[in-house]
Parts: structure tokens; C-alpha cells; sequence
């Protein structure tokens, strides 16, 4: 487990190439959701398609909000879906730091996960197939995240950097997804596209367990075991210190997610509705815009990671929450470059597609400074003793963030698309200015 490749431990790759298979299923599957409800299922549910759970989930919804159009109602369920993919990482990393392991609530949840991605292949099993990959979801991601901080002992500075390399995977499989799923899905058929997210979560299961040896050993939790000191220490002062600034931090997180998931919601309708995507007289799938993010991702996270180790040896580089900010002040950089862009595309007409690569770059830039940074936070200053729980905190603001990119998207068509543009911008750059505000006070807890 100690052997090292390319400066890092070799599990490190391990967790990177299992992370990448799932996030492959996951954005895969994700390119088409919306796309699949808004001119599919649900136009077939009104012409009298029966899908399991439609009717209470409608019920419940126009309840709350009213009656509403077909995009509406799948912002909504894509929000409430995307929002809860976040909200059960809370619970699996209790249950996991109490119980189970992290080895096997990663196996539980991905062969959860597989289940679900290929319920989505059966129309009337759409909700329960949802609820499969928010239960999975919900044991893979704080286990498998929090895996990787265990790899570095404290103080190692490799950590941030670790992160950095993990998030490449992430990137590197929502990638290629929406080129495979999104393609089959919208040229294909839908149920082609998401059968092959599934083979995608078998694929990272397969990574995972022939590469098990790599990993950190889990240790048991008997009274005479190091980890039982840990687990039976009372939090102390500085503890619940390090809690509270967790807890705000993740809270401003919530803003930044709920504008950045626009991409999959309310720029994915830009992109299919008023974007011409045609190249050399090929169509190109909309569902194509979900690779430019993670594109990004991977080609410029390198150069970012040699910005901040030169600024580091300058003494220059910027605190954990400052970068966060600058984050925030990038994300709503992007959506004032699609406001201009509404504004110049007449509406009968579709747009060019750089003005959605400019988002995107600019997005991406923002990403880079606050995702990965968010996931190295919580390992380098949550308790030890409940360090999966926190981390499933932080995906708990992931949650309320992703629900709020579905409701806000449920106005998209209630206002000028400039309008709705700008309102996006605003809400990113007011987060980037709370976390700003927040950096002195936090100094001493958050490095």
C-alpha cells in the first residue's frame, strides 16, 4: 500500500480510475436527464404513459409550487434528484464512520448504483430507478473521497495536490460520458445511452475491488486499537471550532453549486433550443456541451496546480477560502458572458456555440478553485473522529445547492433569458463576497 507512483501512493490512481468509471455512469446518465423529461417521458406520461410514481410526485409538487409546464416540472425533478444525490452522502458517511466501512458501503453503493442506471433503460421504472442511484450515491462518495485524504499522513503537503489529481478522474470520466451516453441516448435511443452508464459503474466496481490491496487498510474498531482512541475522544473546544467553520463554509458553498449546476438544467435548454451545433454539415448532439467542463478540467488543472506550487514556493498562494472566492467571482464571470449572449442572439435565430464554450471555460476556471479545494478542506480540519460524516456534510450543501439549481431553473421561462442570466451572476458573485468576508475571521482554523 506504501509503494508510490509518480510521487503519490499508487492507491491514489486506484481511487482516480473507480471514481472515474462512476462519474462516467453519472454524468452520463445526468447529460440526458433533462433532455429525456422534457421531450420525452413526460410528453409520454400526458399521451397516457403510466410511469410508476409520477402521480404522488406531481401531486406533491404542484401542492408546493402549483401547476406547472413540462419544463418546470423536470427542473424540478432534476433538482430535487441532483439535489439528493447530495443529501445521502450525510447518512452513508454516518453509517459508514459507525458501521460499515468504507470498503463496503463503496461496494454497497456502487452495485446500488448499477441497479439503478439500468432500471433507467425501463420508462415506468423511472422514479424507482432514481431512487437506487440516490441511495448508492449516498454510500460511494464520502467513502471513496474520504479515502483518498487517508492515503497522506497529517501535514503532508501532497494533500491538496492528491485532490487535485482525483478531481482529474472525476473530470476525466464526465468526459467521455456525454460523448458515449449523450450520443447513443439522442442518436441511438434514450435507454441505450443510459444502459451504457451502467456498464460504466460495473467497470468502476471492477477497478475498486482488483486494486483493494493498494487502498488504506480499514481498521477495526477494537477497544485495544489505535482507531478506538480516536472514536471514543470527546470533541473539544478547538473541535467544535473547526465544526462551526465547516458548517458556514459549506453553507456559502450552497449558492455557488446552485448557479454552477445551470449547466446540466437551463444551459443544457440553451444548448438544445438556441445553439447551432452543426459542424461540417454533422449535427452534433446537444447533449455534447457536458464534455466542455470536464475537458477543462483536465487540461488546465495541471496548470493550475503548477500555479499554486510556484506561488507556494513564493509564499504567494492563496488561502483555502480566498480561492473559494475567487471561485465564486468566476462562476458569475461565466453567466454574465451568457447574459451578453442572450442579448445578442436574436430570438428566432439559434447562436453560436462560443458563447457557451466561454461559459463554460470560465466556469470551469471557477470550479478549480473551489471543488477540489472544498474536498481537501474537510479532511485537513474535520475531527478525525467523525471526518466521513463532515465530509458528507459538505456534500449535504451540494444538496440544498443542486435542489435550488431545479427551482430556480422553474424560471427560466418565467423571465427574459438575460434577466435569468444576470440573477445567476449576482447570486455567484454575493457568495464570492461572503467567503471574502469570512477569510480573516477564519485565519487561525482554515489554512
Amino acid at each position: 500500500m506504501n509503494s508510490e507512483k509518480f510521487g503519490h501512493p499508487k492507491g491514489l490512481f486506484i481511487l482516480f480510475f473507480t471514481e472515474m468509471w462512476e462519474r462516467f455512469s453519472y454524468y452520463g446518465m445526468k447529460a440526458l436527464l433533462i433532455l429525456y423529461m422534457t421531450d420525452h417521458l413526460f410528453v409520454a406520461i400526458k399521451e397516457g404513459k403510466t410511469v410508476w410514481g409520477y402521480d404522488a410526485t406531481m401531486k406533491l409538487l404542484t401542492g408546493v409550487f402549483g401547476e406547472m409546464s413540462i419544463q418546470a416540472q423536470s427542473s424540478q425533478i432534476y433538482g430535487i434528484y441532483t439535489g439528493l444525490v447530495y443529501f445521502t452522502p450525510f447518512f452513508g458517511g454516518l453509517i459508514a464512520d459507525q458501521w460499515l466501512g468504507k470498503r463496503r458501503s463503496v461496494y454497497l453503493g456502487g452495485v446500488l448504483m448499477m441497479i439503478g442506471h439500468f432500471l433507467m433503460a425501463i420508462e415506468s421504472a423511472f422514479f424507482p430507478a432514481l431512487s437506487f442511484l440516490i441511495l448508492g450515491n449516498g454510500f460511494f462518495k464520502p467513502n471513496i473521497s474520504t479515502q483518498v485524504g487517508d492515503l497522506y499522513p497529517v501535514g503532508d503537503t501532497r494533500r491538496d495536490r492528491a485532490f487535485t489529481i482525483f478531481y482529474m478522474g472525476i473530470n476525466l470520466g464526465a468526459f467521455f460520458s456525454p460523448l458515449v451516453c449523450g450520443t447513443l441516448g439522442q442518436k441511438v435511443g434514450w435507454h441505450y445511452g443510459f444502459g451504457a452508464a451502467g456498464v460504466g459503474m460495473f467497470l468502476g466496481l471492477m477497478v475498486y475491488h482488483f486494486g483493494r490491496h493498494h487502498l488504506p487498510k480499514e481498521l477495526k474498531h477494537s477497544s485495544d486499537h489505535p482507531q478506538a482512541a480516536i472514536k471514543q475522544e470527546k470533541l473539544n473546544g478547538e473541535d467544535w471550532q473547526r465544526i462551526f467553520a465547516l458548517f458556514l463554509l459549506a453553507f456559502v458553498n450552497i449558492a455557488f453549486w446552485a448557479v454552477f449546476e445551470q449547466q446540466g438544467n437551463t444551459l443544457q435548454l440553451w444548448a438544445d433550443r438556441k445553439t447551432d451545433w452543426v459542424v461540417l454539415g454533422w449535427e452534433m448532439p446537444s447533449t455534447w456541451l457536458q464534455a466542455f467542463n470536464p475537458f477543462f478540467i483536465f487540461a488546465f488543472a495541471p496548470l493550475i496546480d503548477m500555479l499554486w506550487a510556484s506561488q507556494s514556493k513564493k509564499g504567494t498562494e492563496p488561502r483555502s477560502v480566498v480561492k473559494m472566492a475567487l471561485g465564486c467571482f468566476m462562476a458569475g464571470a461565466a453567466f454574465l458572458i451568457m447574459a451578453y449572449g442572450a442579448h445578442a442572439v436574436p430570438a428566432d435565430q439559434k447562436g453560436s456555440v462560443m458563447w457557451l464554450i466561454a461559459c463554460v471555460f470560465v466556469f470551469t476556471m471557477g470550479e478549480l478553485y473551489l471543488s477540489p479545494i472544498g474536498l481537501s478542506l474537510v479532511t485537513k480540519i474535520a475531527p478525525k473522529k467523525i471526518l466521513s460524516m463532515m465530509m458528507g456534510v459538505w456534500f449535504l450543501s451540494s444538496f440544498f445547492g443542486n435542489y435550488a439549481a431545479g427551482y430556480l431553473g422553474a424560471y427560466y421561462e418565467k423571465m427574459t433569458q438575460v434577466e435569468f442570466f444576470n440573477w445567476m451572476a449576482a447570486l455567484a458573485g454575493g457568495a464570492g463576497l461572503i467567503f471574502v468576508l469570512a477569510a480573516y475571521p477564519l485565519r487561525k482554523l482554515v489554512p
